[in-house]
């Protein structure tokens, strides 16, 4: 079965950190899901704030850092996802990146989308996070169709803290069939104790439709993804994916990864005249006109 606007709307909630190793490594999934759901998803993202505010500074931050660094990497181990070849420094706070990715939905959802992707690459693939407002204008130079002016003024404005604290309590208030989940796997998706709260583990994906709820926390494979989708729906045939070549996947989404690649194209080679962006875990290929305008 294929996208249709006309079949029953499905709303995805999809919580979430742009720091998050896990986040980063679905993406080729939730991409691919993304695709195939089509008009009849409307996907709503809520930042959890991974890494918050009131947190006390780590004694010796480069050890954290270290100890990050090994965390991602042992996460790629079942994502596969790249990694920065050196994390320079922890996210001191998941707050300001989490602000400037919600302030870009006012600029649209493409436009959003983007920044999010850029945000995610700060940490994953130039091993700078976007923690700082300096910070976050080097990540989205050069967005396609962003105001970046306007985005640094709305990061900045109460309007993005009120949403991401709305955000951050959302998190916290998990459905009671993650609070002692019990599964098998990596990362079965159990909700977490943080700062005296129980909050979703990330990512976790909320599908709502129809045919009714269903929760799918933590690290998933595309299948069982789909399988709620159509639940959710009230649809009785099954999902395909909606695949496309690699070089509109890479006019698309403006980068790919080499699980993406695989997943959204089913290739294993990237379009001529996308640009490799090397990380200490394989290549991350850049559209060209995108290549001239994001980080080096």
């Amino acid at each position: 079965m294929t996208a249709d606007a006309r079949e029953p709307l499905v709303t995805v909630v999809e919580f979430t950190d742009p720091a998050c190793p896990w986040a980063w490594g679905s993406q080729p999934v939730f991409r691919l899901l993304g695709r195939t759901l089509g008009e009849r998803a409307r996907w709503r993202t809520v930042f959890a704030v991974l890494f918050d505010e009131d947190e006390d500074p780590a004694p010796d931050p480069d050890a954290e850092a270290r100890w990050y660094e090994g965390f991602i990497r042992e996460v790629t181990v079942h994502t596969h996802a790249p990694y920065a070849r050196r994390l320079h420094w922890l996210t001191r706070s998941s707050w300001p990146a989490s602000r400037a990715a919600k302030a870009a939905e006012a600029q649209g959802s493409e436009v959003a989308r983007r920044v999010l992707r850029r945000l995610r690459e700060s940490t994953f693939v130039h091993g700078e996070p976007a923690d700082t407002p300096e910070g976050i204008r080097a990540a989205v130079h050069g967005v396609p169709g962003l105001d970046e002016e306007r985005l640094l003024r709305d990061t900045a404005a109460p309007a993005s803290r009120d949403a991401v604290r709305a955000d951050w309590s959302e998190a916290r208030r998990p459905r009671p069939e993650v609070l002692d989940l019990q599964g098998p796997g990596p990362h079965p998706g159990r909700a977490k104790e943080t700062g005296g709260h129980r909050r979703y583990a990330l990512p976790t994906l909320l599908f709502d439709g129809p045919g009714g709820r269903v929760c799918v926390p933590g690290w998933r494979p595309l299948e069982t993804y789909l399988e709620a989708a159509r639940t959710a729906a009230g649809q009785s045939r099954a999902l395909d994916p909606v695949r496309e070549p690699a070089a509109v996947a890479l006019e698309r989404w403006r980068s790919l990864t080499g699980p993406e690649l695989d997943l959204l194209c089913g290739e294993s080679t990237p379009p001529p005249g996308a640009v490799r962006v090397d990380t200490g875990h394989g290549p991350l290929w850049r559209h060209p006109g995108e290549a001239s305008r994001a980080p080096a």
